[in-house]
């Protein structure tokens, strides 16, 4: 299994989200933050929680089979992308295992 986290705007997470719905990939976590770096965005302001500048930012993260993982990207890549700098980044992880909470059984094969 493969684990995605992709960083993108906050104006392109709804277009993200419906791409990766049509093609399946129906269960995914979002978060709302705060990303530091060397873009500024026109709109960022200092952090009401931390002594930074910041842009705001959404955290996309899903799990999905191995043979997935490149076309969950791809959709990524082509909804979020922009013409403005700072579009973002995608980080693709190894997940060993996961477990049912309710009954704590493995999960090698995950099936949302």
């Amino acid at each position: 299994m493969k684990e995605i986290k992709a960083f993108i705007k906050p104006k392109r997470v709804q277009k993200v989200i419906e791409a990766l719905s049509n093609s399946g990939f129906k269960s995914m976590t979002l978060s709302q933050g705060e990303g530091t770096g060397a873009f500024k965005a026109k709109g960022a302001s200092p952090s009401l929680d931390f002594r930074v500048t910041d842009s705001p930012v959404v955290k996309l993260e899903l799990v999905c089979q191995n043979e997935e993982a490149q076309s969950a990207i791809d959709i990524i890549l082509e909804n979020a992308k922009t013409t403005e700098p700072g579009d973002g980044i995608i980080y693709l992880s190894d997940i060993e295992d996961a477990f049912q909470i309710k009954t704590g059984e493995s999960i090698k094969r995950y099936d949302p």
